[in-house]
C-alpha cells in the first residue's frame, strides 16, 4: 500500500456535510414516517439542496411497510422534507382528494431569509403502501391541482449537484478503488490531490445520474452480489471473503500503524492479516451486512475518518530538520547589579496597619481572613478570627468622623437578617433586618495613633457571613457600589504575623498587591485589571517587580487565592481584562528582551482572552448544548449558572471531565478522577458562588450529541482560559473561520502575517503526531517549529502575543511528549537517549535567558553522539563529563530561579496567608513543571549506562581510608565544618564545594557532589586520614542515607566503597573507630620585621618568607630550560605588623585590637569585621618606594606607572592577602590544631600573572591509590583558580606511569562550566609561616588575590583541541607529566606542583611537598 492513493486520501474539502435522520413513531392509531434533510453548515449565502435517501431519476421511494392496526383504522402517513431554500412565498397549505376518503395534504413553510423551508406531505385513511413520485421544475412552473402534477419550487439540478456533500469515507474508498484500478502507482503529492478530487467528481456524476448516497455506499462496499456471497461467507472459508472488504480493512490497519511504507511482501501480509480479522467476525456469526456496518459505518469507520480529518495531506513520516548553527540560539544579558535585588524601600505603616499589627499580637486563635479596604484616602480593616465554636469579627478605621456600622448576619450568602440580641455589642440598636452599632475611638497599648474600632462575637455557627455598610458624616459608605460582605465559610488558616524584611523583593509592590487582594478576590476581571494597572510599576521595578506579578499570578493559578467572591461577572468582561493584561505583557516582552523569560512565565499563568464576543460565547454556547441535547436540568443547569456567574479555568477541567465521563460509557468514577487529578474536589464544586451539587446523569441517546457539542465547547473555553493550549494557540496563529451551528458562530481569526514558508504544514505535522506513541518524530517537529518561530519572537508584530502563546504551548508539549516517551526509552540504546537529551536541551535553551552554558552542553552532546557513531574509545567517558556539566547547568538555573522568586513567594505568601507548605516549594514546583525536570529524568536514565560503558563504577574514591562511624546526613559540608562530633561520624553531605574543612569527629565524608581530587577539602581529607568519596549512584547513596543514626563500616578501594552495618561492640574493638582527637599544638615562631618592606627572590630565606616563596626561588635556578618559572618578589614577614603600627594607621590599629578581644571572647562574627578593618590600612610611603624599586630591579612592571588608581588596586590586593589570615576556614583550622593565631605571620609573594591557556596541578604520587610509580594530574582551561578554588565541576584528570611519560591515561574529561581569564596583571599570593608544617598543611587556607578581577568565560569544550585533537592532548599532557617528574627529581620527594600552559610553553608557579 506504499505510495498508494491510500497514502493521500486526506485532502479535506469543506463541502457542507449532509446529515440524514430517520425517525419512526408509531402508536395504536397513527404511524408517521419522517424523512428529515437539513444542512447544518453553508459555505455561501445561497442555501443548497441536500440529497434524499433514495433518488432514482425523478422518484423518491420510501420503502417502509406499515403494519395494519386493524381494518378500517385511520392511518396518517407523513413524509417531511426540510429544504435548504430561500422562498419568498408565504406558508402554503393545500389538500387533495386522491381516492374516496383518501386525502393528501401538503404544507410548505415560509421561512425567514437564509433558513430552511419544510415541505410536509401527509396521507390519511390509506391502508396501502404509497410511492411519492416527485421532481424539480423550472421557476415559472406553479402548483397544480385537480389531476395535475403537484410541484414544489427547488433549485435546478446543476446547482443541486454542486451543493451536494459526499461523505468523506465514500470519497476515500472511491479513491482507493481508482488507485487499485490504476495499478497501485506511487503518486506525487500533487497527483494524490488530483486523484482524490477525481474520485469525488466521479461520485458527483453518479449522483447527477440519479444515484443516492445509499446507492453509492452499497455499490462501493459490495460490488459483487451480496445475496450470492452471503451463504459462502458464512461458511468461513477465507477465499469467500470479499476482496473489497479485505482491502478496506487493510487500509484501516495501515492507517492505525502510522501509514508505514510497506514492501510488496509486507502488503500481501497485511491483506492476509486483514482477511483473518474479518474471518474472526464471520466465525462469531456476523453477517456480511454486520461487517460492512462495522467497517464503513461503525467504530472503525469513525476512527479512520477522525484520523483523515486530522491528518489531511501531511504524509511524511518525520520532518527534515534544517541545519543551523546552535550559537544562533544564544541569548546573553548582563545580570542586574546585586544591590538592586535588595529593596531599599521602607513601608511606613498606616494607623490602621499599626492597629492590626498590635491586635494580631494579642490574637491566639486561627485567623480566617484579614482585609484592608480603601475608603478614599482612608482605610477600613476587617479581621476575622475563629475561636472554638465562635466567630470573632474585628473592624477598625481611621475615618476622622464618627462611624456607625449598619450590619446583619446571613444564614445563606447575601441574606440580611437581624442579629440575635445576644450578639449585639453595647449601645447597639436592633432593626427589622439589621442592627446598628457605633464604633468606639481608642488606641492600643497607649500608642500615639488613634482609630475607631469595633469587636463582634458570634456564638452561633449557623451563620455563614456578615453583610454591612458604614454611615459616617451623613453619608453611606459601601464597597464600590455593593455591600461589604464577610464570608465565614473560608478555610481557617493562621496568617503569618511576620512577613520578614522583604529583602531580595520589590517590597513596596508586593505590599500593594496584598492590599488589593481583597478587591482582586471578587472575580478574575478584577484580578486581571488590577494586575494590568500594576504592570508599569512592576516593569519599572525590573526583574524583581515582574517576579512579584509572577508569584501573585502563580498563587492564583494554583488556587491558593480566592477566584470569585460575591460578585457576578460576564465572561466577556473576564476575557476583556485578560486581553488587556496580555497586551501589556506582550509589550514588555517586545521592549525588554532581558525580561522575556519571566514575562513568558507570567503569560503561561494567564489565559489568552480577547475583545468582542470571545468571552460571551461561553454564556451563549452552554445554552446551545442544553437545547440541542435536552439536558436543561441537574448538573448541566448548575454548571450553566456557574458559567453565567463567573467562568474560570476550572470550567475547562469540568468540560474535560464530562467528555471523559461520556467516552467511558458514563462511568461516574472517570468524571471524578479527571476532576480530582486536576485539583477540583467535591468541596470546591460546592464552594462556587453558584455551587455544583449534582453529578452528571445523561441518557444513552444523548451520548453522540453531547460528545460532539462538549468538544466544540471545549474550544470556546480554551480560547478564553487556555492561551497556551496547543490547538488553540495554533488556531490563533494560523487563523480560522467557522459558521457552525451554535458554536464559535461567525468567528473569524486572521492568520498571523509573515509566518515562515511551510510553517502551516509543520504545525499540521505536529497535530497529526501529537498522540503518537513513538514521540521522536513529534519532538523533532516541535523543536523545528520553535526554531522557525524564534526569529519572529524578537521582531515587532501586532500579533506577538499569539506567537508567544504558541511558543509556550510548543514548549509545554515537548515536556509532555518526553514524559510520554519514557516507556519508549526503557530499553533504548545510549545513542537514542543522548539524542532525546539533545532535543530537550535545545528546547530549554529556546525558553530561557542567559543560555550560554546550555548551548555548550548541547554542543557537547552533539560531539558525544559523533564520537559514539565513530566508535571512539572514550565516547562514554566524554559523554559522562557532558552529563555532569548538564546537571550543573540545571542546578545553576534552579538556584537562580530560587534567588529570584522564592523571597517574593515567602514575603507575599506571608502577607496573604498562603499555606506555608505551598510557599516552601514554590520555586521547586515551577521547575518541576518545565523541561528542566524532564531533562533531569533523562540524565538519570543515561548516567548508569555511561558509567558502566566507561568502566567508571559507582564511586570515585579520593581518600581510601577504612572507617567506622555513625551516619549523619547534612545538606552542606560547609554548614558543619566548624562542628565537633562527640562520636565517630560518617557524614553524608549533599553539597561539597571543595574549600571546606573536615569537622572534628568525622571519620568519613560521602557525597554525590564532584569536588576535584586535588581540591582543598580532598587534600584535608587525605592529610587527616579521613575517608572521602563521591558516590555517583543515587540508589546506593539513598541506601546509605537510610541508615542515618546507624553504625556502618566503610571499606574503600581505589574505585569502590563496600559498606556494612556494625554493632556497638564492633566500635569498641575497632582501632579505626577511635574519635579523632585534637592534634597536639603546632609550634610557631613569631617572625620579626627585618627592616625591609620588599625583597628580590635572591633574598628569600626562612626568616623572611614562607616555603612557597623559597621553593619557587630554588626552582628557578634548578629546573630544565624548557620549564619556565615566573619572576617573583615579596613583601616579607613582619611588614603587615609594621604597617599596622605606623602612625598613619593608629585608628585602624585601635579598632583592630577591640575586634580581636571580641574574637577571643568567642564572638566569631568579629572575623568579618576584622577583615574589613584590615582593608582600611594606608600604605607608608617607604613601603611604596621599596616595592617599586625591587620590582623594577627584577624587570617586573610597576603598577603605579599606569596611574595612581592602578597602585591603589595593587595595594588593595596586598591588604586582602593579609586579611585572609582571618578567613573563617583558616581561623577554625588553626584553632583545631591549637595553633597560636597571633604567631601566624603572612608574607606576600608577588608575581606577574600568565594569562594561561590551561592550568594544572600535579601530584607526583597518585593520591587516590598511593602509587608512587604513577603521576596524577588535573587540568583546566584558563587560570588555576577554578581548580583549587570552590568552582563547580571536574577538571580533566589523567595518570601517567613514570616509566612511560609519553602515554597519559585519561581518567575523566572536564565538566567545569567556566574558565577564568585576565589581562596582563599581577597576582599577590599568600605565603604564611603556617604552611607545610610537620603534621599540619596550611596551604590553600589563605587567599591569593589578583590585582585585576578575572573574567568568567563560559567554556566550549566541543572545539577545544585538548578534547578533539588526540595528538595535541597527548603532547600537552605528556609535557605536564614530564615537568612533574623533573621537579620531583630536583627535590627528591613527592611534590604538589601548580603551573600553567601558554602558547606551547609550560610555566611552574609554585611547588610544595605533597602531603
Amino acid at each position: 500500500m506504499s505510495g498508494a492513493v491510500g497514502n493521500n486520501l486526506l485532502l479535506q474539502y469543506y463541502f457542507s456535510p449532509t446529515r440524514l435522520q430517520h425517525k419512526r413513531k408509531t402508536n395504536s392509531s397513527i404511524s408517521i414516517w419522517r424523512s428529515s434533510f437539513f444542512q447544518p453548515q453553508a459555505s455561501s449565502p445561497r442555501h443548497q439542496l441536500p440529497l434524499s435517501t433514495e433518488l432514482h431519476g425523478q422518484r423518491l421511494t420510501v420503502k417502509k411497510n406499515i403494519s395494519r392496526m386493524g381494518k378500517q383504522r385511520a392511518v396518517t402517513r407523513s413524509s417531511q422534507a426540510v429544504l435548504a431554500t430561500d422562498p419568498s412565498s408565504e406558508m402554503l397549505v393545500e389538500k387533495f382528494n386522491l381516492d374516496g376518503n383518501v386525502e393528501l395534504q401538503v404544507e410548505v413553510s415560509s421561512p425567514t431569509s437564509g433558513s430552511v423551508a419544510v415541505v410536509n406531505i401527509q396521507v390519511t385513511n390509506s391502508g396501502d403502501s404509497l410511492l411519492l413520485h416527485w421532481g424539480a421544475v423550472n421557476p415559472q412552473n406553479k402548483y397544480k391541482n385537480n389531476g395535475g402534477n403537484i410541484r414544489v419550487q427547488l433549485p435546478d439540478r446543476e446547482s443541486r449537484t454542486k451543493s451536494v456533500s459526499v461523505p468523506e469515507d465514500l470519497v476515500q474508498i472511491q479513491a482507493y478503488v481508482r488507485w487499485e484500478r490504476n495499478g497501485k502507482q506511487i503518486y506525487t503529492p500533487e497527483q494524490e490531490k488530483e486523484e482524490y478530487e477525481a474520485a469525488r467528481l466521479e461520485l458527483f456524476e453518479e449522483i447527477a445520474r440519479g444515484s443516492s448516497i445509499q446507492d453509492l455506499r452499497t455499490k462501493l462496499t459490495s460490488k459483487n452480489d451480496i445475496r450470492e456471497s452471503k451463504e459462502k461467507l458464512v461458511s468461513g472459508t477465507k477465499s469467500n471473503i470479499l476482496d473489497d472488504l479485505v482491502q478496506i480493512q487493510a487500509y484501516v490497519r495501515w492507517e492505525k500503524a502510522g501509514k508505514p511504507n510497506y514492501s510488496p511482501e509486507q502488503q500481501l501480509k497485511e491483506f492476509e492479516e486483514a482477511r483473518k480479522e474479518l474471518q474472526v467476525e464471520l466465525d462469531k456469526g456476523s453477517s456480511l451486512e454486520d461487517i460492512q456496518k462495522k467497517i464503513v459505518k461503525g467504530e472503525i469507520k469513525t476512527q479512520v475518518a477522525k484520523q483523515l480529518a486530522k491528518k489531511k495531506f501531511f504524509m511524511v513520516e518525520r520532518i527534515q530538520r534544517k541545519k543551523r548553527d546552535v550559537m544562533l540560539l544564544l541569548t546573553k544579558f548582563s545580570s542586574e547589579p546585586k544591590e538592586l535585588k535588595v529593596s531599599s524601600e521602607t513601608n511606613v505603616l498606616s494607623e490602621v496597619q499599626q492597629f492590626v499589627k498590635e491586635k494580631e499580637n494579642h490574637i491566639a486563635d486561627p485567623v480566617l481572613c484579614k482585609t484592608i479596604y480603601k475608603i478614599a484616602d482612608r482605610e477600613l480593616l476587617v479581621l476575622v478570627a475563629k475561636p472554638s465554636g465562635k466567630t470573632k469579627v474585628y473592624l477598625a478605621t481611621d475615618l476622622p468622623e464618627s462611624v456607625v456600622l449598619h450590619w446583619a448576619l446571613s444564614e445563606r450568602p447575601g441574606q440580611w437578617a437581624a442579629p440575635p440580641l445576644s450578639v449585639l455589642p453595647a449601645d447597639s440598636v436592633s432593626l427589622t433586618k439589621a442592627a446598628e452599632t457605633k464604633f468606639s475611638t481608642n488606641s492600643v497599648d497607649n500608642q500615639p495613633y488613634k482609630v475607631q474600632s469595633l469587636e463582634i462575637t458570634i456564638d452561633d455557627e449557623k451563620y455563614v457571613g456578615m453583610p454591612f455598610v458604614l454611615f459616617s458624616d451623613g453619608k453611606w459608605i459601601n464597597n464600590s457600589g455593593s455591600d461589604f460582605y464577610i464570608d465565614f465559610r473560608a478555610e481557617s488558616r493562621k496568617v503569618q504575623k511576620d512577613a520578614g524584611d522583604g529583602r531580595g523583593t520589590s517590597k513596596a509592590l508586593l505590599g500593594k498587591i496584598a492590599e488589593l487582594e481583597s478587591e482582586a478576590q471578587k472575580s478574575f476581571m478584577h484580578r486581571f485589571n488590577i494586575a494590568a494597572d500594576l504592570m508599569e510599576e512592576a516593569t519599572n521595578a525590573g526583574e524583581l517587580g515582574l517576579a512579584a506579578i509572577l508569584v501573585w499570578m502563580r498563587f492564583m493559578t494554583t488556587r491558593q487565592l480566592v477566584w470569585n467572591k460575591n460578585y457576578n461577572v460576564k465572561p466577556r468582561e473576564i476575557s476583556k481584562a485578560q486581553d488587556r493584561l496580555t497586551d501589556l505583557l506582550q509589550k514588555v516582552y517586545g521592549s525588554y528582551p532581558h525580561y522575556r523569560e519571566i514575562t513568558r512565565m507570567i503569560m503561561s499563568t494567564v489565559g489568552r482572552g480577547g475583545e468582542g464576543d470571545v468571552g460571551q460565547r461561553i454564556r451563549d454556547e452552554i445554552l446551545v448544548i442544553q437545547r440541542n441535547n435536552d439536558c436543561k436540568g441537574g448538573m448541566m443547569e448548575e454548571w450553566h449558572q456557574k458559567l453565567h456567574n463567573n467562568t474560570s479555568p476550572d470550567d475547562v477541567v469540568i468540560c474535560q471531565a464530562l467528555i471523559d465521563y461520556i467516552k467511558s460509557d458514563f462511568d461516574i468514577s472517570i468524571y471524578w478522577k479527571t476532576l480530582n487529578d486536576n485539583g477540583i474536589t467535591k468541596e470546591r464544586l460546592l464552594g462556587y458562588d453558584r455551587a455544583i451539587h449534582s453529578e452528571p446523569n445523561f441518557r444513552r441517546d444523548q451520548k453522540d450529541g453531547l460528545l460532539r457539542d462538549l468538544q466544540n465547547y471545549m474550544r470556546t473555553l480554551k480560547a478564553v482560559h487556555s492561551g497556551a493550549d496547543l490547538e488553540v494557540a495554533i488556531a490563533n496563529c494560523m487563523g480560522y473561520k467557522t459558521e457552525g451551528q451554535g458554536f464559535m458562530v461567525g468567528v473569524q481569526i486572521n492568520p498571523v502575517p509573515g509566518l515562515p514558508s511551510g510553517f502551516q504544514e509543520l504545525l499540521q505535522f505536529i497535530l497529526v503526531n501529537i498522540e503518537e506513541k513513538n514521540v521522536e518524530a513529534l519532538l523533532e517537529g516541535l523543536l523545528e517549529a520553535r526554531e522557525e518561530l524564534r526569529p519572529m519572537l524578537s521582531q515587532s508584530n501586532e500579533r506577538l502575543r499569539d506567537l508567544i502563546f504558541l511558543d509556550i504551548a510548543l514548549d509545554s508539549t515537548v515536556r509532555t511528549a518526553v514524559e510520554r516517551g519514557y516507556e519508549e526509552l526503557s530499553n533504548a540504546s545510549p545513542e537514542k537517549i543522548m539524542y532525546f537529551i539533545s532535543l530537550v536541551i535545545e528546547n530549554l535553551a529556546l525558553s530561557v535567558d542567559n543560555n550560554e552554558d546550555l548551548i555548550y552542553c548541547l554542543k557537547g552532546w552533539n560531539l558525544s553522539l559523533t564520537m559514539l557513531k565513530s566508535s571512539e574509545d572514550h565516547w562514554a567517558m566524554f559523554a559522562k563529563s557532558v552529563l555532569d556539566r548538564t546537571r550543573l547547568a540545571l542546578a545553576g538555573k534552579a538556584e537562580s530561579l530560587h534567588q529570584l522568586l522564592q523571597p517574593s513567594a515567602q514575603y507575599l505568601g506571608a502577607l496573604l496567608g498562603v499555606d506555608q507548605g505551598v510557599v516552601n516549594i514554590f520555586t521547586e514546583e515551577i521547575i518541576r513543571g518545565g523541561s528542566a525536570a524532564s531533562l533531569s529524568s533523562l540524565l538519570n536514565r543515561l548516567d548508569p549506562i555511561l558509567r558502566q560503558t566507561a568502566h567508571l563504577g559507582s564511586w570515585q574514591v579520593i581518600s581510601p581510608i577504612e572507617a567506622i562511624g555513625y551516619v549523619v546526613v547534612v545538606d552542606e559540608l560547609l554548614s558543619v565544618q566548624n562542628k565537633s562530633f562527640s562520636k565517630p561520624t560518617i557524614l553524608v553531605a549533599k553539597s561539597v564545594r571543595g574549600e571546606e574543612e573536615i569537622p572534628d569527629g568525622a571519620v568519613a565524608v560521602l557525597t554525590p557532589d564532584m569536588p576535584d581530587v586535588l581540591s582543598h577539602v580532598s587534600v584535608r581529607a587525605r592529610n587527616s586520614k579521613v575517608c572521602f568519596a563521591t558516590c555517583f549512584d543515587s540508589k546506593i547513596l539513598a541506601d546509605i542515607q537510610a541508615n542515618e543514626g546507624k553504625l556502618l563500616l566503610l571499606k574503600p578501594s581505589s574505585a569502590d566503597v563496600v559498606y556494612s552495618e556494625m554493632q556497638e561492640d564492633d566500635l569498641e574493638s575497632s582501632v579505626d573507630s577511635k574519635i579523632v582527637s585534637s592534634a597536639p599544638p603546632v609550634a610557631l615562631v613569631r617572625k620579626q620585621f627585618a627592616g625591609r618592606y620588599a625583597i628580590r627572590s635572591e633574598e628569600f630565606t626562612s626568616d623572611m618568607v614562607g616555603a612557597k616563596s623559597r621553593n619557587i626561588a630554588h626552582l628557578k635556578v634548578k629546573v630544565p630550560s624548557w620549564i619556565n618559572v615566573p619572576t617573583s618578589v615579596a613583601l616579607p614577614f613582619g611588614v603587615f605588623e609594621t604597617v599596622l603600627s605606623d602612625d598613619l594607621n593608629e585608628v585602624v590599629a585601635t579598632k583592630l585590637q577591640v575586634l580581636k578581644t571580641k574574637l577571643d571572647g568567642g564572638d566569631f562574627s568579629a572575623l568579618g569585621e576584622i577583615r574589613d578593618t584590615v582593608l582600611e590600612l594606608s600604605a607608608p610611603p617607604q613601603l611604596v618606594k621599596e616595592l617599586k624599586d625591587v620590582m623594577q630591579q627584577s624587570d617586573m612592571p610597576w603598577p603605579g606607572d599606569e596611574g595612581s588608581q592602578r597602585w591603589e588596586q595593587a595595594w588593595m590586593a596586598i591588604k586582602k592577602v593579609w586579611a585572609s589570615k582571618w578567613n573563617d576556614r583558616a581561623y577554625f583550622s588553626t584553632r583545631k590544631v591549637k595553633l597560636d593565631h597571633d604567631y601566624l605571620c603572612m608574607a606576600v609573594l608577588v608575581q606577574e600573572i600568565i594569562n594561561a591557556d590551561y592550568a594544572f596541578v600535579i601530584h607526583t604520587t597518585n593520591p587516590s591509590s598511593g602509587d608512587s610509580s604513577e603521576i596524577y594530574c588535573e587540568v583546566v582551561k584558563g587560570l588555576g583558580e577554578t581548580l583549587v578554588g570552590a568552582y563547580p565541576g571536574r577538571a580533566l584528570s589523567f595518570v601517567c606511569k613514570k616509566n612511560d611519560l609519553n602515554s597519559p591515561q585519561i581518567l575523566g574529561y572536564p565538566s567545569k562550566p567556566v574558565g577564568l581569564y585576565i589581562k596582563r596583571s599581577m597576582i599577590f599570593r599568600s605565603d604564611s609561616n603556617g604552611e607545610d608544617l610537620e603534621g599540619y598543611a596550611g596551604a590553600g587556607l589563605y587567599d591569593s588575590v589578583p590585582m585585576d578581577e578575572e573574567e568568567e568565560v563560559v567554556l566550549d569544550y566541543s572545539s577545544d583541541p585538548l578534547i578533539v585533537d588526540n595528538n595535541f592532548r597527548c603532547s600537552i599532557l605528556s609535557t605536564i607529566a614530564q615537568a612533574g617528574s623533573a621537579i620531583e627529581d630536583i627535590y627528591g620527594s613527592a611534590q604538589d606542583v601548580e603551573g600553567v600552559f601558554k602558547d606551547g610553553k609550560i610555566y611552574v608557579v609554585q611547588t610544595r611537598p605533597q602531603m
